[in-house]
């Protein structure tokens, strides 16, 4: 799983990713402080509103820089980005007001929507292998569950000999590392220029379209939803279960949550052999099928009292669940990378993966108030059930959305049509030319006759709709 690490340009990308995703974790915890400094036992609320403008930033900001993203240099823009953050995270030490807190947020967390699917969108033009792009995913999943466990560990030891404040120093020695190595290495420009086409609207619009026009992204896009009913209710009530419902203590919160991050990085390890074997379509599936399983599994336990009300009894209990829930989650996201690598064409890709950072955050932006009201209303019990029930009908749904027999190749037909834009001569483009309109890719009015044919299907100029029939 390691090999992606020989390639020079990954390798410090991917030491990037680690870095900043450290610097980010100590943010969380400095962040969580200071607004019990600022708000007292309102910090919670403060806290919430954060996270809503996080979702708010990544869901509105990802998609307008998702459709320009092509016209800047890949480099020098991600650099750019990593620099704002540093310099926002360096001024949240100094903010004396809630309203300042929320500002900064929305701030960091935009440049954090701009970076990330641009990111994301660089790592298959580096990796064309799908073999070596898959293990990639498998290594970014582990630095996440990895950083999860390790940055509060890190946090709580610097605490010790620092304050608080001090935190957002090492965010701020994060974001200017991953500055560091991102411009350390050449960035692939996509191998031809994307299709002009439409206004500022329909570039913005367009990694959605591509998204919401391809079956197995829409099936991808009802997994999302899975994952963020049965996430939610772990990220929102783990500590709701273990300190007011088994009266343990918060190291054992931590204990849980390592669990669900111990799940998730076993499953990380296994799916690069896996999906050699078995298809995206069943390992995803089966992932989402048990998010949902284990929702209803905790609804019952709880609701039924099963659960003893001592932290020592109930471990036992809960530790299995959370450990199935974080490898059920692993399944589900680890490979949703090859689903978007495979669906567009490498111009359109961070548009595309704008689109997915966008949506799947869209889910969570519902899952999470739904997963705090519910529980604080009407018991956590009920919260699992109804998050649960949510989890099923996703499921559902994206066995319905996600055909069965989705291959990459597919056949199809072609109407008559008449249009400009770059291209080469290859099987759509055999047409005469009136002189010569210089070299390929080149752009002229030219018209394609009817034609029926099989090949790697995305959306794009040629596909605006998904065939049904073949």
């Amino acid at each position: 799983m390691l090999s992606p690490l020989s390639d020079r340009r990954y390798r410090h990308l991917f030491a990037a990713q680690v870095i900043a995703l450290v610097g980010t974790g100590l943010l969380t915890v400095a962040l969580g402080l200071l607004a019990y400094d600022l708000a007292g036992a309102k910090a919670g609320a403060v806290l919430g509103t954060a996270l809503a403008i996080k979702m708010v930033a990544y869901v509105g900001v990802a998609p307008v820089v998702g459709a320009f993203a092509d016209k800047l240099p890949r480099r020098t823009f991600l650099v750019a980005m990593d620099l704002v953050r540093a310099v926002i995270a360096l001024s949240l030490p100094f903010v004396t007001e809630i309203w300042q807190v929320y500002v900064l947020i929305f701030a960091l967390q935009s440049a954090s929507a701009a970076f990330t699917p641009t990111f994301q969108a660089t790592i298959p033009d580096i990796l064309p292998d799908e073999a070596e792009y898959t293990r990639a995913l498998s290594l970014a999943r582990l630095a996440y569950d990895l950083e999860s466990l390790a940055s509060p560990a890190l946090a709580a030891a610097l605490l010790a000999v620092i304050g608080y404040h001090d935190l957002f120093a090492g965010t701020v020695v994060g974001f200017l590392g991953s500055a560091l190595l991102v411009g350390s290495v050449a960035l692939p420009a996509p191998a031809l220029p994307a299709e002009r086409e439409g206004g500022v609207y329909h570039r913005i619009t367009k990694g959605s379209r591509i998204y919401l026009k391809t079956p197995r992204l829409q099936g991808l896009l009802a997994l999302n939803g899975a994952v963020a009913a049965a996430g939610a209710m772990v990220i929102v009530n783990t500590v709701v279960i273990v300190r007011a419902v088994l009266g343990g203590t918060d190291a054992d919160v931590a204990v849980v949550l390592a669990s669900y991050g111990a799940g998730s990085m076993a499953v990380a390890f296994l799916l690069p052999r896996l999906l050699e074997r078995v298809s995206d379509r069943a390992v995803m599936l089966a992932g989402a099928w048990v998010l949902a399983a284990g929702t209803l599994v905790m609804a019952v336990i709880l609701s039924s009292g099963v659960l003893p009300a001592r932290v020592t009894a109930g471990l036992p209990l809960l530790l299995p669940v959370w450990a199935a829930l974080g490898a059920a989650n692993s399944a589900v996201l680890t490979p949703s990378g090859r689903l978007l690598r495979r669906s567009a064409h490498a111009e359109d890709r961070p548009a595309l993966f704008a689109a997915q950072f966008a949506l799947s955050h869209a889910c969570w932006l519902a899952a999470y108030p739904l997963a705090g009201w519910i529980g604080a209303m009407a018991g956590v019990g009920t919260a699992f059930t109804v998050m649960g029930v949510m989890a099923v009908a996703a499921t559902a749904l994206a066995v319905r959305l996600w055909p069965a027999g989705d291959t990459e190749e597919v056949e199809h037909v072609h109407s008559a049509l008449g249009h400009e834009h770059p291209h080469v001569h290859d099987e759509h483009h055999q047409h005469a030319h009136e002189g010569w309109e210089g070299p390929e890719p080149h752009a002229h009015p030219h018209r394609h006759a009817p034609i029926r044919h099989k090949h790697a299907l995305v959306i794009d100029r040629h596909h605006v709709e998904w065939p049904r029939h073949g």
